[in-house]
């Protein structure tokens, strides 16, 4: 199997072309554990087939490292500039994932091994407010967000873990973010399902814990921007907040950065 290796603020991802060989049914979860495993495969955060689909310019594919599927922010954006590398799509492109349907932008990058890619996410219909600090909603993946007052010597791995593990969120599982208002934006910390540990960044998260920074610090409906700081690097975040509540055209917004190709 011919891949490349992606990283997108720090969340990085093996990618295939899927077009005319198969080099992967979607069902074979043990070699899907066995390429994503840092010790004895390749190592990543997921894997991800560019697959052909009639009614769009590609379908994504997305593994977690356990075998699950799921829709992955950082990966659709790395998915964007891999298939632009392959010639699948140009500048801006209509790709179907498991959440359903996307669009995306692509610019040139800051490095010449890096690509600025726009996913529009799917909208957020609703976002439960647990307590004045913490909210759940879905941004294509399940997100908790709490705010801190700061995340020195927070430690997300077992305070993401408790939260992945409780008797609400067990059974499907839950992604937890911990963030904390700096400046007009945030700086935050994920742990993700899946994975079953920190990881360096994570995009549906970035967009959950933007959305849930614009309640938590009363801003008002209209379009709005925020700045989003991780241990792997900076994205911004452009939505549309609405009056009901509700949030729309999502966009999720970074480098997403070539790494190495190889055979295996």
């Amino acid at each position: 199997m011919k891949f490349e290796k992606y990283q997108g603020t720090g969340n990085d991802f093996i990618l295939t072309d899927a077009r005319r060989l198969k080099p992967l049914p979607k069902n074979e979860l043990e070699r899907v554990k066995f390429l994503c495993d840092r010790k004895f495969g390749i190592g990543s955060d997921g894997l991800i087939l560019i697959q052909n689909h009639p009614d769009f310019d590609f379908e994504m594919v997305f593994f977690n490292p356990d075998g699950s599927q799921s829709f992955c922010g950082n990966g659709s954006r790395c998915a964007v500039a891999f298939a632009k590398k392959i010639g699948v799509v140009g500048e801006s492109c209509r790709f179907l994932a498991i959440d359903g349907t996307h669009e995306a932008k692509i610019f040139k990058g800051k490095t010449e091994n890096s690509e600025w890619v726009e996913v529009k996410m799917r909208d957020v219909p609703k976002v439960e407010t647990d307590a004045p600090d913490t909210f759940v909603l879905n941004t294509g993946s399940p997100h908790f967000v709490r705010f801190l007052e700061n995340l020195d010597g927070v430690d997300i791995f077992s305070e993401g873990k408790k939260v992945r593990y409780s008797p609400r969120f067990s059974e499907k599982g839950i992604n937890v973010n911990l963030a904390c208002p700096q400046n007009s934006g945030i700086s935050m910390l994920t742990y993700e399902r899946g994975v079953e540990n920190e990881t360096l960044s994570c995009g549906t998260g970035v967009t959950a814990a933007a959305l849930a920074f614009h309640i938590f610090s009363g801003k008002k409906t209209g379009q709005n921007e925020v700045a989003v700081k991780t241990r792997g690097g900076d994205l911004v975040v452009r939505f549309l907040a609405n009056t009901d509540g509700s949030f729309s055209e999502i966009w999720l917004c970074g480098a997403a950065t070539f790494v190495f190709s190889g055979k295996i």
